[in-house]
């Protein structure tokens, strides 16, 4: 039995992103807490974080189409600016896995209703 197809709530998105980066913040300041040997979590943590900021940005998050072009339109970027990073490359990375993932997540409309603190 297939799963019926729910229609696009844009507050859900927003309130989606808006606790991902509470998650995000959280995450960098216990990655800042454990110091050196977790630099790259606290360069993921930092890349969720801009990602969501950068969505979250505007009133794409409407309709689904105007808000996954607006994810294609960062993933084209060349360079993503941000300060007090460790690795930049690392961040980079970080942020296209982050922008395939919310891609992926709003072709399928699924998973913007789970707002834990952690992603299952």
């Amino acid at each position: 039995m297939e799963k019926a197809a729910t229609a696009w709530d844009a507050g859900q998105v927003r309130t989606w992103l808006e606790r991902r980066i509470a998650a995000a913040r959280l995450d960098q300041a216990a990655a800042d807490r454990r110091g050196y040997e977790a630099q790259g979590d606290y360069d993921d943590a930092a890349a969720e974080e801009w990602v969501c900021r950068a969505l979250l940005a505007g009133d794409h998050a409407n309709d689904p189409t105007a808000f996954a072009a607006h994810i294609k339109t960062v993933l084209g970027r060349e360079e993503y600016p941000v300060t007090g990073i460790n690795d930049d490359r690392r961040f980079d990375r970080g942020v296209r896995a982050q922008l395939r993932r919310i891609a992926k997540m709003t072709k399928a409309n699924d998973g913007f209703a789970n707002t834990l603190r952690y992603r299952s």
